[in-house]
């Protein structure tokens, strides 16, 4: 599941990127909660809950649908 999370980071990096941020994978429970890490500017931006949620999670849970959810940390 790993890999999968992984390209599904790969394909919402640019976006980030062009407004300065990054994330970063931290880990993968057993129960597939993936936890992350927004760098850059999206760790300090106020709308980052929401590129967390609307655009992140759903984006992993498509390619990845084990994934339950999306979590920054």
């Amino acid at each position: 599941m790993k890999e999968k999370v992984e390209e599904a980071l790969a394909r919402i990096r640019p976006a980030l990127q062009a407004d300065g941020g990054d994330i970063e994978l931290i880990d993968i429970t057993d129960d597939g909660i993936v936890k992350v890490a927004l760098r850059g500017s999206c760790a300090g931006c106020p709308m980052s809950q929401m590129t967390l949620t609307n655009y992140v999670e759903q984006t992993i849970k498509e390619m990845v649908p084990e994934v339950k959810a999306v979590q920054a940390v």
